[in-house]
């Protein structure tokens, strides 16, 4: 399994969740853990995702995601798990 962290900030509107869930949706890529908060009108999300069986390469969902966030009016990042967990250790 390739894990892959997508986060995703910026303030809360209708369907951001939909666009970011049907976009994953769209490449094969499956949802294993999802956090979400909406914090005074800002909305963050925290997801993990198995990225083995997606129809892209990394630099292409990456790219994708940040266009995705610029149309819906939010930041979107993904990071490779073990980057992430080399970035975020104690």
């Amino acid at each position: 399994m390739q894990k892959t962290v997508i986060t995703v900030v910026g303030k809360d509107t209708v369907g951001i969740i939909a666009r970011v869930c049907t976009y994953l949706a769209e490449r094969k890529i499956n949802i294993l853990d999802i956090s979400q908060t909406i914090v005074q009108g800002f909305f963050n999300m925290m997801m993990i995702v198995d990225t083995s069986a997606m129809d892209t390469d990394f630099t292409s969902l990456s790219e994708g995601l940040d266009s995705l966030g610029k149309d819906i009016g939010v930041q979107i990042k993904c990071q490779k798990e073990e980057i992430f967990n080399m970035m975020h250790r104690i």
